[in-house]
């Protein structure tokens, strides 16, 4: 579940995190970025005006009162995940992850699934890009590895990403995650000549149930569907970004 917050309706995690940890996921509504970035678009390297992503991410970081700039990744689709209070800023990786207070981990996704980590009393969190290239290679295995305790003390939020009934991918994907595990078949539906239809949501919570973390909440938000509220590079091949950032004080 999710709760909308700002007019904005930018998304906040309905989860039993602790209090001191703050997550959300932005929507593409509320920035001044153009067509085809209208309007909240965070991202620089996707051919929209520098001038307008510095000022989106201004906007941020003024409407969450963020206690530090978010620990933006040069993201490559791998299974990397840094420190961010060791790493710099703009290295190429798909995760970060933070045992200090006041650090914001941030992922930027549209269509990808960005997943949001942390322990049970709020002493580290992390931000994961998860497309199905990084699920399959084990980001997710690498990122609750980060975590000093293991899988059970840890709660995971699916953000929004691209739905079961409009992800296709073909013969090739699935084989590389039925493979691997024989519940993934459960995740992909025939859609005819070699194709199927994946849920990525699924695939997540098979591969957070193997290293046992098992409070998994979010996932059923489609970004290809709801153009009004999310970016969707499937749909729109040029278009903007959205974050997600956690942090704990």
């Amino acid at each position: 579940m999710t709760t909308c917050i700002d007019k904005y309706g930018w998304l906040m995690p309905e989860w039993p995190a602790p209090a001191n940890v703050h997550a959300v996921t932005t929507t593409r509504q509320g920035g001044i970025s153009l067509s085809p970035y209208d309007s909240m678009n965070l991202a620089d390297h996707v051919g929209d005006e520098i001038r307008n992503v510095n000022e989106n991410r201004r906007h941020l970081r003024e409407c969450l009162k963020l206690p530090a700039e978010p620990f933006w990744l040069s993201q490559v689709h791998g299974t990397q995940i840094v420190d961010v209070d060791q790493a710099e800023a703009g290295v190429k990786a798909d995760a970060s992850y933070s045992q200090v207070a006041g650090r914001p981990c941030v992922v930027m996704t549209a269509d990808c699934l960005p997943l949001l980590l942390c322990n049970a009393n709020g002493s580290q969190v992390a931000a994961v890009h998860a497309g199905w290239k990084g699920l399959a290679a084990g980001i997710i295995e690498s990122a609750v590895r980060q975590f000093d305790s293991g899988g059970g003390d840890i709660m995971a939020w699916l953000g929004p990403a691209i739905g079961p009934q409009q992800f296709e991918v073909g013969d090739e994907v699935r084989d590389i995650f039925c493979r691997d595990d024989k519940a993934a078949t459960e995740a992909f539906t025939s859609h005819g000549d070699g194709k199927w239809l994946a849920d990525i949501y699924q695939l997540a919570r098979l591969r957070l149930a193997r290293v046992g973390v098992d409070q998994v909440f979010g996932g059923g938000l489609c970004t290809y569907t709801d153009d009004q509220r999310f970016y969707s590079y499937r749909r729109d091949k040029e278009t903007g970004r959205m974050a997600s950032l956690i942090w704990f004080d």
